[in-house]
């Protein structure tokens, strides 16, 4: 039995809209590991057109001057917002990445090297376990689930590499032909 979707379209006010996409983005980016505020942040950037400062990040999203800065700085260590200046401005402004296939390949980068490099790291390092007549089946056993999950890790690993290091094309045509 194949289920249907059905979305409803409605026409909102760009303000709404705005507003419904950032918190939406805040609770993608919470399910996925991410701090929600910063990801909100990110979402804030995503849609604006004009550069904004700190405080109208504040301003806009209902939060402190501490969690905007700590948040914008993360961003910007991502490479997901840039600082800009403004002429005449004593203040700091930033504007966020609009490309989003540069985004996804951000992010798959940083979380290959936040969370998948050290498990890589650390399966590597515990594969080889020393057994004694005692515990052979259990260091059989262990060991050969490391293995596997090690090649699995690996083969994760290799695939995001190609990912983020691809050009949006090949990723789309790649993606394609596996549902043809």
């Amino acid at each position: 039995m194949k289920v249907q979707k059905v979305f409803y379209i409605c026409t909102m006010q760009l303000e709404e809209a705005k507003a419904k996409f950032i918190n939406q983005w805040g609770s993608l980016g919470s399910k996925w590991g991410i701090n929600r505020t910063m990801a909100q942040i990110h979402a804030l950037f995503l849609t604006a057109t004009e550069p904004l400062s700190a405080e109208e990040v504040m301003e806009t999203l209902k939060i402190s001057r501490g969690n905007a800065n700590m948040n914008i700085r993360t961003l910007i260590d991502w490479g997901l917002v840039y600082k800009k200046h403004k002429l005449g401005e004593r203040k700091e402004f930033f504007t966020g990445e609009k490309d989003i296939w540069k985004v996804a390949q951000r992010v798959i980068k940083i979380r290959q090297r936040t969370e998948l490099d050290p498990i890589v790291q650390v399966l590597s390092e515990i594969q080889n376990v020393e057994s004694t007549s005692k515990n052979e089946d259990e260091v059989a056993h262990f060991t050969k689930q490391i293995e596997s999950i090690k090649s699995l890790a690996e083969l994760a690993d290799t695939s995001l590499t190609k990912i983020s290091n691809s050009n949006q094309g090949w990723f789309v045509r790649t993606f394609m032909k596996l549902f043809k």
